[in-house]
């Protein structure tokens, strides 16, 4: 199992150096956690005891889903941040009209979705619908689409942006927009056309 930090350069035209700094360290601190949650869980001897309410095995296994899901969605954040302002591939355009009516309804949905966020905003393919949708999560491990395909995660938790944007969320979701890295939205639409 992968447990070390993956290396994410600032790219961004929208993320200072310091902002962008700060969040890696957060992230960092995610996947120190994930490695320190899988050595008690190896070690663990309170199995016998597990329950619902509180034992041991609990506290670690919901602390491994809060982590591991902090792990995952900084790193396709940190993964879809580009330098220069683009626009959807073919695929991904197609999508888009389909299931939005366009990039811009899609961008005014997702939009809402972060300002409406506590802390994460996915743009998804759905399997149960074989829909795509924009969703959001107030918390790592809550709000999560079981077998989601996220193909935009944006981290709409305040240490994100509020270096750079103090309280202006709408700027900062509009910097996040303009900076996707749309070739790698098209390649995870690619794939899961098949």
């Amino acid at each position: 199992m992968e447990t070390s930090a993956r290396k994410f350069n600032n790219q961004t035209h929208f993320l200072s150096k310091k902002q962008f700094d700060e969040h890696y360290k957060l992230y960092t601190g995610y996947v120190g956690k994930v490695e320190e949650i899988t050595k008690d869980l190896a070690s663990c001897q309170d199995r016998a005891q597990a329950n619902a309410t509180y034992s041991q095995y609990r506290g670690l296994k919901k602390g491994e889903t809060y982590a591991l899901d902090g792990v995952i969605l900084h790193e396709r954040y940190f993964q879809l941040l580009g330098g220069e302002k683009t626009r959807p591939g073919d695929k991904t355009a197609r999508i888009l009209e389909e299931q939005f009516g366009g990039f811009e309804n899609w961008k005014a949905d997702f939009q809402a979705c972060g300002l409406s966020a506590r802390g994460w905003v996915i743009f998804l393919y759905e399997q149960r619908t074989q829909t795509y949708r924009n969703i959001l999560l107030d918390l790592h491990d809550e709000g999560l689409i079981c077998g989601g395909y996220p193909l935009i995660v944006m981290d709409m938790y305040e240490h994100a942006y509020f270096i750079d944007y103090g309280t202006d969320k709408t700027k900062y979701i509009s910097g996040f927009v303009d900076a996707i890295r749309w070739d790698l939205v098209e390649k995870a639409a690619q794939i899961i056309a098949g």
